[in-house]
This record gives structure tokens, C-alpha cells and sequence, in this order.
């Protein structure tokens, strides 16, 4: 076991303020904006997703978004 902290009234000394460097609940936020869609997929599809999310530990969802996402960059840049 680690040893206990022993505590005083002894001053700290001088106190400095560190600016915040955490970034902003905005800059945090997703940077797209998502749309729900409901859509129909083979079962052999949503099985692999699966086992791939499972696998990362992700969510098969997520996944799916991601690459649907990439495509269209890809698709963009053509």
C-alpha cells in the first residue's frame, strides 16, 4: 500500500492561474450534423458490421456512418 498523505496548515505559497485547455463544449460537439434514416440492409451485412464493431469495440452503427462518410469525401474529391 501506498503511504498516507499527511496533511498541514502550512501556506501553499503564490498562486498562478493556468489559462483553460480544454477545448470549448462547441468545438467538442460533432462536426457534422447527423440525419436519422431508416434503411433496410442483408443480414450478411449487418453480421459483419457486427463482428467488426465487436471487434474494435465500437458501435456497428458508427461504422457503417464512418465509411458512408468517407465515401462521399471520396466522391467529392472527383
Amino acid at each position: 500500500m501506498s503511504k498516507p498523505i499527511k496533511y498541514n496548515d502550512e501556506p501553499i505559497g503564490e498562486f498562478r492561474l493556468v489559462p483553460e485547455f480544454l477545448p470549448s463544449p462547441e468545438e467538442l460537439a460533432l462536426k457534422n450534423k447527423q440525419t436519422k434514416v431508416p434503411i433496410s440492409l442483408s443480414s450478411e451485412s449487418v453480421a459483419f458490421f457486427k463482428e467488426a464493431a465487436k471487434k474494435h469495440h465500437m458501435q456497428y452503427q458508427k461504422i457503417i456512418r464512418q465509411l458512408l462518410d468517407e465515401y462521399v469525401e471520396q466522391q467529392k474529391r472527383r
